[in-house]
This record gives structure tokens, sequence and C-alpha cells, in this order.
């Protein structure tokens, strides 16, 4: 068995403060975590979910 690839994070390239959130894209979902915080908590959406949040802007 093979072991997954790392997990990319992704910031918003509007970012100028450092006051943001990095978005990753493991498997089938979207990953959310703090960027000041790396090793804390995410919260993970299923994608359609995360199509929808970005739908309402």
């Amino acid at each position: 068995m093979t072991s997954p690839e790392p997990l990319v994070w992704r910031t918003s390239s509007f970012t100028g403060t450092g006051n943001c959130v990095e978005v990753g894209w493991p498997e089938r979902r979207v990953a959310v975590r703090d960027s000041k915080n790396t090793s804390g908590p995410t919260i993970d959406f299923p994608r359609s979910t995360w199509a929808a949040f970005l739908a309402q802007r």
C-alpha cells in the first residue's frame, strides 16, 4: 500500500494581513484551517458544500 501524498494548502492571493484561512483538497472533500495555527484543527466539507459556499459570493 502506498502512502497518500501530503496535502497542499493554498492561501488566497488577496491575503495581505496574515489573518486568513488556508484551503486544501484531500480526496473528495475540502479542508480549511487557520493560517496562523497550521498545526491546529481543520474543518472538512464535502466538495458540493464548498462549491455552494463559494457560489454565495
